[in-house]
């Protein structure tokens, strides 16, 4: 198929050939004449070639031996612009240099022959080789000219790190609840400074990276510092206590008195009791219904058997989180809730049926949920009845520990820590060696505290879960309602397949879709290519190249490319972070979109580190403290049942309670 060029091929072969044939018939003449007396010793001559040789020599071309040679240089140029050699990759400017530039020094230089004033027949035919060979090198390398590759792709930026560069919000966005974090990032080949500005954290903030990639040295400490200093209340799950207890404490003694009303700062740590808090996650103030019993016990079940967390529904899930709700409720509205603790519940589950039973059917409210169970019982189905019960009380038999109890059946504090009367700072820590036990707990904790903090009228509030996949606190409600009622919710999670492990796919997807502000660090698999398509795509340039025996194909292009691939995102280093910031409608951010590494000043945080001042002894508690605290809550359980037995065996009017089988 013919290419049309704009210019007749063939008629501009033929002028090259012509050209390339005249520098060849000059260069002969330049030999026939300045060696003529070695053509006229072999006989090479005739009248005509003599004369022709004068009538030439007329023109002035053979003046001098550099004229003519020069001359044959330039038909011989000429000859070669046009030439489209097969293009090769191995061919290089170096190549074609080397080539030339001998070619040219033996081609001039081979003139010094005749300045050492002996013309005799060897040394015309070694002037005559040397310029051939000259001529025949220069004719080379200008050939392997012609070969090169010209405007070759660059191959230095093989990652394309420049491309997937873009520009990064370089303004400090500050408000009275912004979290501001100092970013160096790169663009246009050049190291440049921008800030994270979280100025809207009431829309939530995840913080996502694998272990060891920063999330809590370079942004929860920094969400914990700023937002005390910015008067905000706050409740911090600490997985790995003390690490963000200590920051949260001296952050709190720093910064308290800027506090309209000073906060109380609380911490509760199993582990260490004397540096513990007692709080009462069933505090009985709290409960104002039946639906808050049932989000309890769920909630400690679900904690306790991780695995209940994807079959909810089925029946030998929901009968034990129905029995569970009978006793919580039970002991909430018997005598005011004296006796409403997470340690009475599990003493009051350990009580024979009988007396259990009755107990129960004398409260309507609950009436029908314990009647599934109350039935079973009579009819002697207790197969069944295990089946329901048991799972419950194997369950909670975890938690009956003296230290728990000691720790649970306190009300140092409640759990409404953004009361504007009595704002607070709580701490709660958990132990990696008894995550299941601590977690459950803890878990608790903060379904209680989540619910009373999102609330209107309340103080701003801020709510950080490191590594929140090790408890069972569904936090969606709060992330989609807290905005209004000034409730941020900061999440450390290390990947989204560990969040959906512990909360099922539908939940995890759920939870991680509602976070207008995402931080991520180091992250690999789905977590990494979803948070690729949400950072979504920028224009980036493209070259490409066709080598075919004539030419070579440049062409550019530009088209919309993942402004951060996933690949990316699981190459980033420990301080290096991708994500995306949520602005407010009176303060818009058009670059919401940023990575790069966050700046942390290491010999300021190291030095602040040293004058950290630990948490003091709150209380001294020894062995004989816990250990009676223990044995009064199982008596306050005997006391109850045999009282509350027999004032009904004692009332004709309620005798018909009594449940007895034996």
């Amino acid at each position: 198929m013919a290419i049309q060029t704009g210019e007749n091929e063939q008629a501009m072969r033929k002028i090259m050939d012509m050209s390339r044939l005249i520098a060849v018939a000059i260069l002969l003449l330049h030999f026939y004449f300045y060696g003529y007396g070695l053509f006229h010793d072999l006989n090479w001559h005739t009248p005509w070639t003599n004369k022709l040789l004068r009538q030439i020599a007329a023109t002035g071309i053979f003046t001098d031996q550099i004229r003519s040679k020069l001359m044959a240089l330039f038909f011989l140029i000429l000859s070669l612009l046009g030439v489209r050699g097969k293009k090769e990759e191995k061919h290089t400017v170096v190549t074609a240099l080397v080539y030339g530039s001998l070619g040219l020094l033996l081609y001039f230089l081979s003139n010094l022959i005749f300045y050492t004033g002996v013309v005799s027949r060897p040394v015309i035919m070694i002037y005559i080789a040397i310029t051939t060979i000259g001529f025949l090198l220069t004719i080379k390398g200008l050939s392997v000219f012609s070969r090169i590759i010209r405007n070759k792709l660059t191959n230095d930026d093989i990652f394309n790190q420049e491309g997937e560069t873009f520009p990064q919000e370089e303004r400090l966005l500050e408000n009275d609840y912004s979290i501001n974090l100092p970013l160096q990032y790169r663009w246009k080949k050049k190291i440049r400074s921008g800030w994270i500005n979280i100025i809207n954290p009431f829309r939530g903030i995840m913080v996502l990276g694998t272990p060891g990639s920063g999330k809590s040295y370079f942004v929860i400490r920094h969400i914990i510092t700023q937002h005390i200093r910015k008067g905000f209340t706050m409740f911090v799950y600490d997985f790995k206590y003390d690490d963000l207890s200590k920051i949260a404490y001296n952050a709190w003694l720093k910064w308290k008195h800027t506090y309209a009303t000073p906060p109380l700062f609380y911490t509760i740590n199993f582990d260490d009791l004397s540096r513990s808090h007692r709080c009462n996650p069933l505090d009985p103030s709290s409960m104002g219904d039946i639906t808050d019993a049932a989000e309890s016990a769920r909630t400690i079940l679900m904690g306790l058997n991780r695995e209940w967390i994807r079959r909810q529904g089925d029946f030998f899930v929901e009968s034990p989180i129905n029995f569970l709700t009978a006793i919580i409720w039970y002991l909430r509205k018997f005598q005011n809730g004296e006796f409403c603790t997470l340690p009475h519940v599990i003493e009051m589950m350990q009580v024979d049926y009988d007396s259990l039973f009755t107990l129960l059917r004398t409260e309507k409210e609950i009436e029908v949920l314990v009647n599934p169970f109350i039935n079973a019982y009579l009819n002697d189905v207790m197969e069944q009845l295990e089946g329901q019960i048991a799972a419950a009380k194997v369950a909670m038999a975890k938690l009956s520990s003296p230290q728990l109890y000691y720790v649970l059946s306190g009300n140092d504090f409640n759990l409404d820590v953004n009361n504007p009367d009595e704002p607070k700072i709580v701490c709660m820590g958990n132990n990696p060696q008894k995550i299941q036990v601590y977690g459950a707990v803890l878990s608790l904790y903060v379904n209680r505290l989540v619910k009373l903090v999102n609330k209107k009228g309340k103080q701003k509030c801020s709510l950080i879960f490191d590594e929140y996949p090790t408890i069972y606190a569904p936090l969606d409600t709060v992330v989609a309602t807290g905005r209004s009622n000034l409730v941020s919710t900061t999440v450390g999670v290390q990947s989204i397949e560990q969040l959906r492990r512990d909360y099922s796919r539908e939940q995890a997807e759920v939870l991680i879709n509602l976070f207008g502000n995402v931080i991520a660090g180091q992250s690999t698999g789905d977590m990494a290519k979803q948070l690729s398509e949400r950072f979504g795509k920028i224009m980036q340039d493209r070259k490409s190249q066709t080598v075919n025996s004539a030419d070579t194909s440049i062409s550019f292009s530009r088209q919309l490319e993942s402004a951060l691939p996933s690949s990316k995102i699981a190459g980033l280093s420990s301080g290096e972070f991708v994500g995306m910031v949520a602005d407010n409608p009176d303060c818009k951010i058009k670059l919401k979109t940023f990575y790069g590494e966050i700046i942390n000043d290491h010999k300021a945080l190291k030095n602040e580190q040293k004058a950290y001042k630990n948490m003091g002894v709150i209380r001294s508690v020894h062995d004989q403290i816990i250990q009676r605290n223990y044995l009064q809550i199982k008596q306050d359980i005997d006391d109850l049942v045999g009282t509350e037995m027999e004032r009904l065996l004692n009332n004709p009017a309620l005798a018909y309670l009594v449940i007895s089988k034996h």
